[in-house]
């Protein structure tokens, strides 16, 4: 009798905690959906500006979405890959600038569940840090050095302080996405021959922000400025990482960042729907969307769309976190990226064209889309390496 007991109530707390699961990503997507409207209505403003919002900002550290990666034993929400691919899915159709600060945050906290590259304490502290408001992003890019991810040695470094007590940090970072918002940065530095990443806080002495993103193709809003380090004093224990930063890759990162271009190319196709059916040429006499060709091009768009989402969702969805799994799906990876991003650019194009001559003006945000998706075939995996991580895995697969 106990034994029965105790296997029904087993399955019940199985059976709880997957709805628990189920009820906390259903949540998050609602959240998302909810901050994208309100990050929608000052999007078009903060691209002109290029400026990230403070509200938008603001309402990131209230609502907690910031932690929708933590555990839920820290504060957060504890989802999957994919469950929070879901949500920055809908979060980036209110603004790609502010979903891409979310998501650096979003994917640092997904990828160290999994390896634990940081020591107990100080995950737990960011952690909590994190899931209560806390800005964070890594802060590795430099002029010359480029990405991290094709390795070398930083230009940034962090050497002993004069007295022995702590660390100096010198040097400059590109692409430092979030700028003054940020609360923490991780910091790549060259410290005694070797990488490490070492914790800068924003309102430390010596960090200076250099304003050279507002003009930028693409993301305007996402304050990806450059930043100085000019003398900045570390405690000693402030030094988080040690090591390769290529050593455990971050599936996480691609997989984030391609759901910012998807959200773009999402929204494009309901903005040039919403026009196509408001826009009634006098010569017509009624919407555009009554003629087969703007339905076909409208159809075309949503079929790429569609391809492009369940691709990414079932890469995500198959990725279990387990370190055995890194190389095997790289190639998966790679490929749901890379058909993003190409169908990002494709779709808004399209778009720009079924809308005609006002889409170019800022009457429309397409403009804006078109723009902002650019820069999904800058981040890695792209281009001709990631089609050559594809043929090579398919390759493989003969050869075995």
């Amino acid at each position: 009798m106990w034994i029965v007991v105790r296997i029904i109530f087993m399955e019940q707390m199985i059976n709880d905690s997957g709805k628990r699961e189920e009820k906390n990503a259903e949540t998050a997507v609602t959240l998302a959906t909810t901050l994208a409207e309100q990050f929608a209505s000052r999007a078009d403003e903060a691209d002109r500006e290029g400026a990230l919002p403070a509200e938008d900002v603001a309402a990131l550290k209230d609502s907690g979405y910031l932690g929708i990666s933590v555990p839920r034993e820290f504060g957060g929400f504890g989802l999957s890959l994919r469950d929070c691919v879901a949500a920055q899915l809908a979060l980036a159709q209110g603004s790609t600038s502010t979903a891409i600060v979310a998501g650096m945050q979003v994917h640092i906290f997904g990828h160290e569940r999994e390896v634990r590259n940081w020591d107990d304490a100080w995950y737990e502290t960011f952690c909590r840090l994190a899931a209560n408001g806390a800005l964070f992003n890594s802060i590795a890019s430099e002029p010359a050095l480029g990405s991290p991810s094709r390795g070398g040695l930083p230009a940034t470094t962090a050497v002993p302080a004069a007295n022995g007590d702590g660390w100096v940090v010198n040097g400059r970072k590109t692409w430092s996405t979030g700028g003054k918002h940020l609360t923490h940065m991780l910091v790549r530095v060259a410290l005694e021959g070797e990488n490490a990443v070492v914790l800068v806080e924003q309102a430390m002495p010596g960090v200076e922000w250099i304003t050279t993103w507002s003009d930028s193709l693409s993301l305007r809003a996402s304050d990806s400025h450059d930043v100085i380090f000019n003398d900045v004093h570390l405690p000693k224990n402030y030094v988080i990482e040690r090591g390769d930063a290529k050593a455990k890759p971050n599936v996480w990162f691609p997989m984030i960042m391609s759901t910012i271009y998807l959200g773009a190319a999402m929204a494009a196709r309901n903005r040039v729907i919403q026009f196509a059916l408001e826009r009634v040429p006098t010569a017509l006499g009624k919407p555009i969307a009554t003629l087969p060709k703007i339905q076909r091009q409208i159809g075309e768009i949503d079929v790429s769309l569609q391809a492009a989402r369940s691709l990414l969702f079932d890469v995500a969805a198959e990725w279990t976190g387990d370190d055995a799994d890194r190389k095997k799906m790289s190639a998966r990876i790679a490929a749901a990226k890379t058909m993003v991003t190409e169908t990002a650019n494709t779709v808004t194009d399209q778009a720009l064209r079924i809308a005609g001559g006002s889409s170019i003006t800022k009457a429309l945000p397409l403009e804006r889309y078109f723009r902002d998706v650019r820069a999904g075939a800058m981040q890695p995996p792209s281009g001709d390496t990631a089609l050559e991580m594809v043929g090579r895995a398919a390759i493989a697969e003969f050869e075995e």
